[in-house]
């Protein structure tokens, strides 16, 4: 079985956002695992409504800034 690249996921424009104005963020989001990456790249982007992906993405920073994945 041929898994998919982490850049094959989309990156939801808020999260891209979020990234782009909190350097730390993104530095430990990049240091994660390409699985749990894709985690929460697919947990974000599964919500329909932005502001559901904002709360997901709110909620989920503490846990990226501490290296866990999402079901850690």
């Amino acid at each position: 079985m041929k898994w998919k690249k982490t850049t094959a996921f989309a990156m939801p424009d808020e999260f891209k956002q979020v990234l782009k104005e909190d350097a730390a963020l993104k530095k430990a989001f990049n240091a994660l695992t390409p699985g749990r990456q894709r985690g929460y790249l697919l947990h974000f982007s599964s919500a329909k409504q932005a502001k559901t992906r904002v709360a997901r993405i709110e909620k989920s920073i503490p846990d990226i800034l501490e290296g866990k994945g999402l079901n850690d």
